[in-house]
């Protein structure tokens, strides 16, 4: 693959991407048929490090020369998720620039409602497998992630759709003021400095505040942001209120669970096992960590595991018995990679998991589409 820096000139702002948009190690930013909306939004991709591959170029260009316009191709489920952390990005940047804010977070928190309920161990599965996630975004992709998880906490408990969307939206809005500042700290390689702990233990405030003078009138979203660094047992922040919300718990929870098992330069995600006995012990076994754990289960989606018959494994979709999850073996009995992964109900005792695997390497740049059976490209899903 040869790569080819992004010009400036080449990328119609409205209009849907004719080509991938890479980093320096090949690695997805852009999904083909994305949509570049906001000349801030294509500067901070240019500033980042933006390449494209040549060949998909002059395949676009050949099209283009014989009179053909450049087709937009349908995005796959993964391609999906991907692209919500640039959309989340580019309507929260700049909220005072948008004047129709309340309409289109609602419309994008619905956006991820739909991505969750299509298929929930695809949206599992990204929380799980971080390795390729760029610490400059982190704080875009945690908060979608911990929307999904939020998803999950509220249909296992059933909760009215107005009370599920209030805790959604408040999870893609509670960390409005510091988002770039928890990219710049997960880069870090020192703990955090006493100007980066001011702006945390003010930021709830700092949210709701912001999300008020946008237009958000939704006491139920406003009160889970406000409230969702505090604890029933006075230890929390800002304030050290010992009641909060039932919603600012909840996303509490989403929240460190999330945190927990996401990487930083300083240190290592944790596993979910180790981050779901945490959980437990920290919140005494409540509803609410109780829901995230049974959605995960003991092997959640995205987990690299050992099997009976000696193949190592990738987790790809959950079963209602927590131990026996579907997987997708990516070697053989011997340990030596195959070119086709093969679907393993766990269940079955030849094939049952023997742990998990420590060492990652292997699939640290295994597109998730060949363990899914989806094509790289492929028709939307419905």
């Amino acid at each position: 693959m040869k790569m080819l820096r992004l010009p400036h000139d080449k990328v119609v702002l409205g209009s849907p991407l004719p080509w991938n948009v890479r980093d320096t190690e090949g690695r997805l930013l852009l999904s083909v048929g994305h949509v570049v909306s906001s000349e801030e939004q294509l500067a901070a991709l240019l500033q980042r490090g933006a390449f494209v591959d040549i060949e998909e170029i002059r395949a676009a260009a050949g099209l283009v020369s014989h009179g053909v316009a450049a087709p937009k191709p349908a995005t796959n489920l993964f391609g999906k998720w991907e692209n919500t952390t640039s959309q989340l990005e580019g309507l929260v940047k700049d909220i005072s620039k948008v004047t129709d804010f309340p309409d289109r977070m609602e419309q994008f928190a619905r956006q991820i409602v739909e991505l969750t309920d299509h298929d929930p161990d695809v949206g599992i599965y990204r929380t799980v497998r971080q390795e390729k996630v760029h610490l400059f975004h982190y704080g875009y992709v945690h908060s979608v992630h911990t929307a999904l998880i939020c998803i999950l906490i509220s249909r296992r408990l059933q909760w009215t759709e107005n009370k599920a969307m209030s805790l959604v939206k408040a999870a893609l809005t509670m960390n409005l003021t510091i988002l770039d500042l928890q990219g710049q700290m997960a880069k870090q390689d020192v703990p955090m400095r006493d100007k980066q702990k001011a702006a945390i233990q003010k930021h709830p405030a700092d949210a709701v505040d912001m999300l008020k003078r946008a237009g958000i009138t939704d006491i139920d979203w406003l009160t889970a942001i406000e409230q969702h660094h505090e604890r029933a047992d006075g230890s929390g922040y800002p304030t050290g209120l010992i009641n909060p919300s039932e919603l600012a718990v909840a996303l509490r929870v989403a929240d460190v669970f999330m945190a927990k098992i996401s990487p930083r330069l300083i240190r290592p995600a944790l596993t979910t096992q180790e981050a779901a006995r945490q959980l437990f012990r920290e919140d005494k076994g409540g509803a609410l960590s109780m829901a995230v754990i049974k959605e995960f289960g003991i092997y959640p989606p995205g987990d690299f595991v050992k099997l009976k018959s000696g193949e190592l494994a990738v987790v790809v979709k959950r079963s209602s018995n927590a131990k026996t999850p579907l997987v997708a073996a990516i070697t053989d009995p011997t340990g030596k990679p195959v070119h086709t992964s093969i679907r393993r109900n766990t269940a079955e005792p030849e094939y049952s998991i023997t742990g998990t695997v420590t060492d990652k390497v292997m699939i640290h740049n295994m597109p998730p589409e060949r363990l899914y059976g989806y094509a790289e490209v492929s028709a939307d899903p419905p």
